[in-house]
């Protein structure tokens, strides 16, 4: 046990360390039984406890293992046909956030992706987001790279594909799969260490992959109305609380 303790990145000891796993767990079930919302609630509280240039690209990591682990539970429920041009969009967009010099204020993107999201929930989502899956994967992607999570705004382009509650689970997996991958390539080859985060990094997607699991159940219990209305809920909640923490970051 004292070699996991050693092994454990800076000064992170025991109880930070068990509260994490228990985030990665209950983030992973959120995700996979509601098809949104874990990746913004573990970096919500990864914030708080993991040093603030490691939080990206370690959040990165673990978001890439969980929705793997997703995509394989739900692989034969994947809508293929929305990857290609997403795909597309998303190196460009990975590219350019990993060569801007100048980050983009994160109260900006705060208030800008969740009202956005807000929007797409109580009207129809715009048709831009179904018909152009190369500028949903492009802009995604590079805010992702100052941002974290914005598994939101690629959950509006999945909804408006408006598939079963299985398929929308799977493809959204599948394109955030792609995402975090492109990504954790980009910091990467900008020289972050991930090597000294791995202990802590395959840990969190253990326990991220046991949550995943136990979300599934609750999935096949649900109808597709039933699943809609609690994306729709979800969207909007996390939406809220990422205008509030922009508001205050930009009045502070």
């Amino acid at each position: 046990m004292s070699g996991i303790w050693a092994s454990l990145p800076g000064d992170m000891d025991a109880l930070v360390f068990g509260v994490l796993l228990a985030t990665s767990f209950g983030a992973s079930f959120i995700t996979v039984a509601l098809g949104i919302g874990g990746g913004a609630l573990l970096l919500a509280i990864m914030a708080s406890l993991v040093p603030p240039a490691a939080l990206i690209p370690v959040h990165g990591v673990i978001q890439l293992g969980s929705n793997a682990g997703r995509v394989a539970l739900l692989f034969n429920h994947i809508f293929w046909q929305a990857l290609p041009a997403f795909v597309g969009g998303s190196i460009l967009g990975s590219i350019l956030g990993g060569l801007v010099v100048v980050e983009l204020s994160p109260a900006v993107v705060q208030i800008g992706v969740g009202a956005f999201v807000i929007w797409t929930v109580i009207s129809r989502p715009p048709g831009w987001l179904r018909r152009w899956p190369a500028v949903t994967g492009a802009v995604s992607s590079f805010l992702t790279m100052f941002f974290g999570a914005t598994g939101l705004f690629v959950a509006s382009f999945t909804k408006s594909l408006t598939l079963p509650r299985h398929s929308h689970v799977a493809t959204h997996g599948a394109l955030m799969t792609i995402q975090h991958m492109l990504k954790v390539f980009v910091f990467g080859v900008l020289g972050f260490a991930f090597s000294e985060w791995a202990v802590f990094i395959l840990a969190m997607i253990l326990s991220g992959g046991a949550g995943t699991i136990a979300g599934r159940q609750l999935l096949n219990r649900m109808n597709d109305a039933g699943f809609k209305t609690a994306l729709n809920i979800v969207l909007v909640l996390i939406s809220l609380r990422l205008i509030w923490a922009g508001l205050q970051s930009a009045v502070s």
